[in-house]
C-alpha cells in the first residue's frame, strides 16, 4: 500500500468515526462531494445507468460521482484527504 493510499484510508476512517455532535454540520452538497471523491478514488469513473426520477437520492449521488469522470484515483484521494484535513483544522 502506498503512502497516499494509507493516508486516504486514515482519512476515510476519520470520516466514518466522526462524532455526530462534533460541531461540523456538512451540507448535502458537501456530503455529495465527499461521496463522489470516495467513489472515484475507490471505483474509478461512474458505472451503470443514471437512476430514475423516482429515486432522487441515488440520482444525486450518481450525478456527483459522474461529475468526477476522468479524475484519477490518486487525484480523488488527494482531494478527499485535503477536505478532511481542512475540516479537522477548523473543527479540531
Amino acid at each position: 500500500m502506498s503512502d497516499l493510499e494509507s493516508r486516504f484510508q486514515e482519512a476515510v476512517e476519520k470520516v466514518r468515526n466522526a462524532p455526530e455532535d462534533g460541531g461540523f454540520k456538512p451540507s448535502n452538497d458537501y456530503k455529495l462531494k465527499m461521496y463522489a471523491l470516495y467513489r472515484q478514488a475507490t471505483d474509478g469513473d461512474v458505472q451503470g445507468k443514471k437512476p430514475g426520477m423516482l429515486n432522487p437520492i441515488a440520482r444525486y449521488k450518481w450525478q456527483a460521482w459522474a461529475d468526477m469522470k476522468g479524475k484519477s484515483s490518486e487525484e480523488a484521494m488527494q482531494e478527499y484527504i485535503a477536505e478532511v484535513d481542512k475540516v479537522e483544522a477548523e473543527y479540531g
